[in-house]
């Protein structure tokens, strides 16, 4: 009310809990308006206030709703990507197994030569015989494919692993209040899960400030924005490659430190935003694409609503698009 009557304005009070009259909570918005006499004197203060509980309830069913399609959009793409290093884990093992039973055949022949030369009794059949197995067992080359077929395999138990932990670190559905997270390992993980989304379409570059301090913020819901941020620039890429005039494009995902603040950058290369929709991305179901359109909004109303952060973005036809997410370093 002091602020109303001070800055000469209406003033708008957000997320007031208060109890319900069955004893439930409840949130509460309330403006305040300035009513002056007919000698343009301050009269009366207006207050109006709405009831917000079940239009919050229906928006964090609605970002539910979009994870789950999200979730979705993603289980064939993680089913690609953990289905290739299982193959070639499987074709290494395969070889090794091979390579094994060649190799044990071998030993057993020198093991006979051991004992054939403990009694003094070698033939030449034999010696012949054992330079033919080592011979069909091509040791030179087992001796030179098995470490590297080793190496791969741990490699792709290594990859898949990471993507299995990186679902389950996405998946996880966090608090219903704020907790303080390390933004850079929450932004790995979804760049992560979403890496079938993006992988044939562009390079993606990481440019990660590792001095940043925990954020607090709502982890499981902050994360979905990031995974939609990264999948329209993946499409908009996409969108450039349909034309042919262009190969893959380029995602840059950086965090950096900016006095007070905390800034997250998502860049690409793809196809801009043209002038006359700028105003509408953030609009409920505003779409240019067979989608629902709710990405950006729902990224919109997390960002800005939810968290108090800004969500601002720049933008060229076709040179790209970059969306900023400002927040502020909260100091005890």
């Amino acid at each position: 009310m002091i602020r109303c009557v001070n800055e000469n304005r209406p003033t708008r009070v957000d997320d007031l809990r208060f109890k319900q009259l069955g004893g439930k909570d409840g949130l509460l918005a309330i403006m305040i308006n300035k009513i002056k006499n007919d000698t343009g004197m301050l009269s009366v203060l207006s207050i109006a206030g709405v009831d917000l509980t079940v239009q919050k309830i229906l928006e964090d069913q609605l970002v539910q709703v979009q994870k789950l399609e999200s979730i979705g959009q993603l289980a064939a793409g993680m089913a690609h990507e953990i289905n290739t290093p299982t193959q070639y884990v499987g074709d290494n093992t395969r070889f090794l197994q091979h390579a094994f039973n060649d190799l044990s055949g071998l030993l057993e022949k020198y093991e006979e030569l051991i004992e054939a030369i403990k009694v003094g009794n070698v033939e030449h059949d034999f010696i012949r015989e054992i330079l033919k197995k080592a011979e069909e067992a091509d040791v030179d080359y087992l001796m030179k494919e098995i470490p590297t077929a080793i190496q791969q395999t741990l490699e792709g138990i290594e990859l898949i692993a990471k993507i299995v932990l990186a679902m389950k670190d996405f998946l996880h559905p966090g608090t219903a209040e704020k907790t303080a997270i390390d933004i850079n390992k929450a932004i790995e993980s979804t760049i992560t899960v979403a890496r079938n989304e993006w992988n044939y379409v562009a390079e993606l570059v990481t440019e990660f400030d590792l001095s940043l301090p925990l954020v607090p913020c709502l982890q499981g819901e902050f994360k979905q924005v990031i995974l939609n941020i990264i999948i329209n620039a993946a499409q908009a890429i996409a969108d450039n490659m349909d034309d042919g005039t262009t190969g893959k494009g380029t995602i840059t995902v950086s965090t950096s430190s900016d006095g007070d603040w905390v800034e997250i950058r998502i860049s690409d290369t793809g196809t801009g935003i043209p002038k006359a929709v700028r105003t509408r991305i953030f609009d409920p179901f505003f779409t240019t694409r067979e989608a629902t359109g709710q990405g950006l909004n729902i990224a919109h109303s997390i960002i800005v609503e939810k968290h108090g952060w800004t969500l601002t973005f720049d933008t060229e036809v076709g040179k790209g698009t970059t969306f900023t997410i400002r927040l502020p370093i909260e100091t005890e």
